[in-house]
């Protein structure tokens, strides 16, 4: 695998942080390139759990070189404490490179990004408040903080005093809150400069010499393909997008260098804060799920919504994406259920069916899921390593998403330890 993509097939918290970090260990370098610390990647080493929402999950491979893409929007001061609490474990962080271009997340940022969504009271989209939006807007409008700016005192702040003639007057006028301090909000983050300079890079270049030196490279996506904010389901996505073309953009390597796209998938659906979810479920098996599944958000602990796998909208992904392999995470947690069901079809809003993901939201919002209904199994396959100690009746339900999707599924995740995987497989 010289140039992988690495995404989420849903709606986020698939598990990519387990799979990325499963595949890191054979990686040479691993770039993160969108999102910001709205998302986080929990990895299980041994005895130990790791909650990441910045830094690569390949950071804990010290041979490994971990990129923060210039896609990723960063707050400097989760950085420098993500960067500390791995550090205090003895994990070696040299090997961090951030790109110079990388916006900046600042304190007026997660300020906006709150009241914002306080303001919007039931018509809110259930962002993590962390400023990622505000953060991405500013970088349209062309008045973002990039890393390298830290480099910079003069411009950094004069670009912050820039960016507050206008944040004052939304904070004052629109939300009645006080004004912020210009040399105050640089002061704050100019004190973390020193922490950070010695990690900011030329990451594109350091990308391309490393594809041209036959090295193995792993691009990880944050969130996931429902949650794009092209191709998910508007308005309740995220601020940038998780889909596989962005792992170019938003690290500076071109197309023809990545060779190939693996999505993740649950083996069933879950989603985190508002908007639509046509198999979304409220009974035993949802409360199984949940259970079982610790479906609880690494980044917002809020609990996620849970239900059984949608194929059409898997499907979907792997289209927009050029998915060329699927990976399933948590076959596990279905164990113990007496059926198991797959979501085939909709029925929309004009009573018709169709097994193509609707392109306008009302017929989303409003449609019935059509399922296909399978046998459940007892045995319990935390652990299973071998394709062939997996019950018949899993195995059924692995290859009716493969065959549905129309792509091959080559790891099967049986358990949260980085190493309950069924590998290099082909259903």
């Amino acid at each position: 695998m010289p140039a992988t993509v690495v995404i989420g097939a849903q709606w986020g918290d698939e598990g990519k942080g387990k799979v990325v970090d499963l595949l890191a260990e054979r990686s040479d370098v691993v770039a993160r390139y969108q999102g910001g610390n709205n998302a986080g990647h929990t990895i299980v080493a041994g005895d130990q759990t790791y909650a990441l929402h910045l830094i690569p999950s390949g950071i804990l491979y010290p041979d490994t070189t971990c990129i923060i893409g210039n896609g990723v929007v960063v707050d400097p001061f989760v950085l420098v404490r993500e960067l500390d609490q791995l550090e205090e474990r003895g994990v070696d962080t040299s090997n961090l490179r951030i790109s110079g271009n990388a916006h900046l997340i600042m304190p007026y940022h997660v300020q906006l990004d709150t009241q914002s969504e306080i303001r919007l009271g039931k018509l809110s989209i259930g962002t993590t408040r962390r400023g990622i939006g505000p953060a991405y807007m500013d970088k349209a409008a062309r008045i973002g903080i990039r890393a390298q700016d830290l480099l910079d005192a003069s411009i950094l702040r004069r670009k912050v005093a820039i960016a507050l003639e206008q944040k004052n007057e939304v904070l004052t006028k629109i939300y009645g809150e006080p004004p912020l301090d210009a040399d105050v909000v640089a002061g704050e983050v100019l004190a973390l400069a020193s922490r950070i300079a010695p990690f900011i890079a030329d990451t594109s270049l350091l990308l391309d010499t490393a594809i041209r030196d036959e090295q193995t490279v792993l691009f990880e996506g944050a969130q996931g393909t429902l949650l794009d904010i092209d191709h998910g389901t508007y308005p309740f996505v995220t601020s940038s997008n998780p889909t596989a073309g962005a792992a170019c953009t938003g690290t500076g390597v071109g197309p023809t260098r990545i060779d190939h796209v693996l999505g993740i998938s649950k083996a069933y659906t879950t989603r985190v804060g508002e908007g639509p979810f046509p198999t979304e479920i409220d009974d035993a098996a949802a409360r199984h799920m949940a259970e079982v599944g610790h479906e609880v958000g690494t980044t917002t602990g809020r609990a996620r919504r849970c239900g059984w796998l949608d194929l059409v909208a898997l499907r979907y992904a792997v289209r927009v994406s050029g998915m060329t392999q699927l990976g399933l995470t948590k076959l596990d947690v279905l164990s113990g259920l007496p059926e198991v069901r797959l979501c085939t079809a909709y029925v929309k809003p004009d009573g018709t069916e169709t097994t193509e993901f609707p392109w306008h939201q009302s017929d989303f919002h409003s449609c019935t899921p059509v399922y296909e209904t399978l046998e459940g199994w007892d045995d319990d396959i935390v652990g299973v390593t071998s394709l062939d100690d997996l019950p018949p009746r899993a195995r059924a339900y692995v290859e009716r998403i493969a065959q549905f999707t129309g792509v091959p599924i080559t790891l099967i995740g049986t358990g949260q330890g980085r190493h309950e995987v069924i590998d290099n497989v082909e259903l």
